[in-house]
């Protein structure tokens, strides 16, 4: 089950920019605020040099003058930097509010993008996908892209912004100095690619680990009465501390590139800090002129390199380094984002299940011998089959009509698991097929819903070849009635419904009756309002077939399989259902899977498989005088596995 998984690339191109693409397209509007809201944050945070540069200039003014001359100018740029700064206040609040809001109503869109791309998988994905690895998809890989939204990506815009807006004000302030920060940014951006890419790398790893986890524990939890049983709990514990270990491993080697980068980078900032103040002392004392953006474009005449220049500029180089710290601390999140954004583009990125069918069943009614569409209800149904030939449609009645002719079939391309499977099943016919388990009795009415498509030969329903049914149709016009029972949360009632959506509480509780279900329902605390949970725990195993059976009976369709339906119930409820058996499948046709000889006994035709073909085909009485596997199976001189 595993090897598909084991199988996919560690990490998906383009990951960060189509989530983005999501994320822009559908809230447009709000993210243009937020962007707005951020730099104005931005500004707010970087405008403290220049001001400072301003303030050291009036209090020079105010020892030369007198503190009179300046006292009204530092109280208008102290009321303004406090204006500047609310502005900054109230922005940062506004878009974290927006993107609290945006960033789950983009998770619910995701998981609702995801959930809705599942129902079209083929059941091929489904029977190679660990069902915890699928559900880490909804819970851990979608919680990254939570983390990457409400708070990585604002924090990185914020911190590039304010980086970018930094390099302005150093520029300047002065050229000299910004050619230091710009050498030691390079070391910066050296270092943070470097351990990043070795994080990202494990950081994947961890995810795969958390879902191969949460896969453990689903299957124990299930497991837990067999577990017990069998006294296993020693080995599920060992199973479960490699699991874990590994988990443990994985995520340790991720974190522990992710959490050296911060204080490299913290130290090299440090340096960096050293390094400015040094070279601006040697700049100041030996007054070297100075050389700035402004004199450049002769916004200000040139001067020396003075203390209102090397203290603003100290004051954004630490503001810069500590920004670039902040975007390598942003590393490890937008890693884990992007592991887990991989993981739900690879959902999403699944090719769903195939279907090529153009034939629909439609109501229909029959007048003056020709059956025509009807928009109603009418009981009946038919075939609608358009021919693009000439552009004509023909209706043919869905009469329950099985035909396979020469089918191969193999889950895998290497082994064939059915040989040349012929049979033949009338409308109103009872097929039983019967053989050791792996003998193929499942596959072929896998085959026959398209769960599974042939590798060669025909399965023809009502004289039309199934590939050219669309599947939900297909499907529509057959009930099934498993082995595994899966009851949904919700009532007695609602379950029933399940098999047809639209039915009235009289068809369910008829429904009911037919499968002789009727009786237990009633004695439940709520009768058909009991509401049912963790799929129907507070019912027998007999009682939840007994429920599936009245979901197929419900559905009323012309072709039911019965795939050891009563192989959880006892021989006393046994004899209950076959009698409601046989009413559900009066005029109808039914394929059974039945290891219980005695439920196919009746049947019009059994066939009796052996490594995916089929060896002897008759009635009870023909096959027991037959005298061969059939008859060593009903006589015990041989026993199905």
């Amino acid at each position: 089950m595993n090897n598909m998984k084991n199988k996919r690339p560690p990490m998906k191109k383009g990951v960060l920019s189509r989530i983005l693409k999501m994320l822009f397209k559908s809230y447009k509007w709000q993210m243009v605020a937020v962007t707005a809201c951020i730099v104005l944050v931005s500004v707010a945070s970087t405008i403290a040099p220049l001001f400072m540069e301003t303030f050291i200039g009036y209090i020079g003014e105010g020892l030369e003058n007198g503190i009179d001359a300046v006292f009204s100018k530092i109280v208008k740029a102290i009321l303004l930097m406090l204006s500047i700064y609310a502005v900054g206040w109230v922005s940062s609040f506004v878009y974290t509010r927006i993107m609290a809001i945006v960033s789950q109503s983009f998770l619910n869109d995701i998981r609702k993008k995801m959930f809705d791309k599942m129902q079209g998988f083929p059941v091929r994905y489904f029977d190679t996908n660990a069902h915890g690895d699928i559900m880490s998809h909804y819970t851990n890989d979608v919680d990254t892209i939570r983390e990457l939204v409400s708070g990585t990506l604002p924090h990185l815009i914020q911190s590039a912004l304010i980086v970018t807006f930094l390099v302005i004000n150093m520029l300047n302030l002065s050229v000299w100095m910004t050619l230091i920060v710009a050498f030691a940014s390079i070391a910066m951006v050296l270092v943070a690619k470097t351990i990043g890419g070795a994080s990202a790398k494990n950081f994947m790893k961890m995810q795969k680990s958390i879902a191969k986890t949460e896969g453990f524990v689903e299957e124990m939890m299930k497991g837990q009465k067999v577990v017990k049983v069998f006294c296993h709990e020693k080995e599920s514990i060992e199973d479960f501390d490699k699991i874990n270990g590994e988990l443990c491993q994985n995520a340790t080697q991720a974190n522990r590139f992710a959490n050296i980068l911060m204080p490299i980078m913290g130290n090299i900032g440090n340096i960096l800090y050293v390094i400015v103040a040094f070279v601006g002392g040697v700049l100041i004392i030996n007054e070297i002129p100075n050389l700035s953006l402004r004199m450049l474009l002769g916004i200000v005449p040139a001067s020396v390199v003075g203390i209102g220049v090397v203290l603003p500029f100290l004051n954004a180089s630490k503001q810069f380094t500590n920004n670039i710290s902040q975007v390598s601390q942003q590393i490890n999140a937008v890693v884990m984002a992007m592991a887990g954004s991989s993981r739900v583009l690879e959902l999403l990125d699944t090719e769903p299940e195939i279907d090529n069918g153009y034939v629909t069943l439609v109501n229909a009614m029959e007048i003056d011998g020709k059956i025509v569409e009807c928009e109603e209800r009418t009981g009946m149904w038919a075939w609608k089959h358009p021919h693009s030939a000439d552009g004509s449609v023909t209706y043919t009645k869905l009469r329950g009509d099985v035909r396979i002719e020469n089918m191969d079939f193999g889950y895998v391309p290497e082994k064939t698991v059915l040989h040349d499977i012929t049979l033949y099943a009338e409308p109103g016919q009872k097929v039983a097929f019967v053989g050791a388990t792996g003998a193929g009795k499942t596959t072929i009415t896998n085959l026959i819903n398209r769960f599974y498509d042939i590798d060669d030969g025909k399965i023809r329903y009502d004289g039309i070849n199934i590939n050219k049914i669309k599947k939900a149709d297909l499907r529509r016009s057959l009930g099934v009635v498993l082995q595994d029972v899966n009851l949904f949360t919700g009532t007695v009632m609602e379950n029933i419904r399940y098999g047809k959506l639209d039915a009235t509480d009289e068809e369910c509780i008829a429904a009911a009756k037919l499968a002789n279900a009727h009786d237990f329902i009633t004695r439940l605390p709520d009768g058909y309002n009991t509401l049912l949970t963790s799929n129907g725990a507070n019912l027998s195993q007999g009682q939840r077939q007994l429920l599936s059976i009245a979901r197929a009976a419900v559905a009323d369709p012309p072709v039911m399989i019965l795939d050891e339906a009563t192989s959880s119930i006892d021989t006393r409820t046994e004899a209950l259902v076959s009698r409601g058996m046989d009413a559900l499948m009066k005029g109808r046709t039914v394929f059974v899977i039945a290891h219980r000889l005695s439920t196919v006994r009746n049947s019009d035709v059994i066939m009796v498989l052996e490594n995916g073909r089929i060896i002897e085909r008759g009635n009870h009485e023909k096959l027991v005088a037959e005298k061969g596997k059939y008859y060593q199976l009903y006589t015990g001189a041989f026993e199905l596995e």
